[in-house]
């Protein structure tokens, strides 16, 4: 097996779904908000993106340009999600309904919406789509070899998920917005007394996340399965693979890079393993849960501050209980 040639690679490239999920799902569970619904989510992000991508290929199929289909992609995504954001939104922070309860439903409509409408979406177009968002970046031949195929030989949207993921760390830490979305997710009440929009951040917050974790599921579908779709149970997969991927990087956006390419490698190194049995393949994908439960284990015998979710998290505000 080629490890730094083809394996490293192929895990950086399926992480980029991890990665987009887990950010989404961190900044929501920054506001004190556990979405279960990231599945569902980057299924409504994945039909939006796909819809886009049709329409812009109806008029431009012999010669599409990547820039606008790249952005009309994201655009439609991104109002997908949105739209699956704001139901959550509604449901939880304005009538406090249960996060658990309203996100496992949302799962459930996000993933028989995608199924149902992506059979309405024309297809024919979308491997010659997706051929055009899988373009890599161009680089020098002198930098060929294992070293461009690991760090330049990637979509575009690979390197975005990456910069989200640095730019979120940075916000989280040394903005005045991260601090307060912080207060938000550990004590809501005191940061409503300190004169912050607890709503707003929840909001705001809950969209953001969304729109960035539909994202994960447009970059499989166009990207890495070069424009096919056969039904939402994969990308549903990826959106609970994310959620625990958050416990494994302890809600650090700057881990969840490494803690997605090793997902990513833990995902599709049995493919890459001579002689395993189904069983042993199915066994082996159960590695991530197992990984997340023990980190789960230990960051709670530490107890470390820095460790540990948000205090709020999952809990309904009231602020007349202030």
């Amino acid at each position: 097996m080629n490890f730094f040639g083809v394996i490293l690679p192929s895990a950086i490239s399926i992480a980029t779904v991890f990665l987009f999920g887990c950010l989404g799902e961190t900044i929501m569970e920054k506001a004190g908000h556990l979405n279960l619904g990231i599945p569902g989510v980057m299924c409504l992000g994945t039909y939006g993106g796909c819809l886009g991508v049709a329409i812009y290929m109806h008029g431009n199929y012999e010669n599409p340009n990547f820039a606008a289909l790249l952005i009309v992609a994201l655009l439609f995504s991104a109002i997908f999600s949105s739209i699956g954001a704001l139901i959550y939104a509604l449901l939880t922070v304005t009538l406090r309904c249960n996060q658990n309860v309203t996100g496992l439903a949302l799962t459930t409509f996000g993933g028989g919406f995608a199924d149902y409408f992506m059979s309405q979406v024309d297809q024919s177009h979308f491997a010659v789509a997706s051929k055009t968002l899988s373009s890599h970046l161009t680089f020098p031949d002198t930098w060929g070899g294992a070293f461009g195929r690991i760090f330049l030989g990637h979509s575009f949207l690979v390197y975005l998920a990456i910069v989200l993921a640095i730019g979120t760390a940075i916000v989280l830490k040394y903005t005045k917005v991260g601090l307060s979305l912080r207060a938000v997710g550990e004590n809501p009440g005191t940061a409503d007394a300190a004169g912050i929009n607890v709503t707003r951040y929840k909001y705001c917050a809950i969209v953001i996340g969304s729109i960035i974790a539909g994202f994960g599921g447009l970059f499989y579908v166009m990207n890495y399965v070069g424009g096919s779709w056969e039904n939402s149970s994969t990308i549903q997969a990826f959106g609970w693979l994310a959620i625990a991927l958050v416990i494994f990087t302890v809600w650090k956006p700057g881990l969840a890079i490494l803690g997605s390419i090793i997902f990513g490698l833990l995902y599709i190194l049995p493919n890459y393993v001579a002689g395993l049995s189904l069983v042993a393949k199915e066994t082996f994908s159960l590695l991530p849960y197992v990984v997340t439960v023990l980190v789960l284990i230990v960051t709670s015998i530490i107890g470390k501050k820095g460790v540990q979710p948000p205090e709020a998290l999952g809990l309904p505000y009231f602020r007349e209980e202030r």
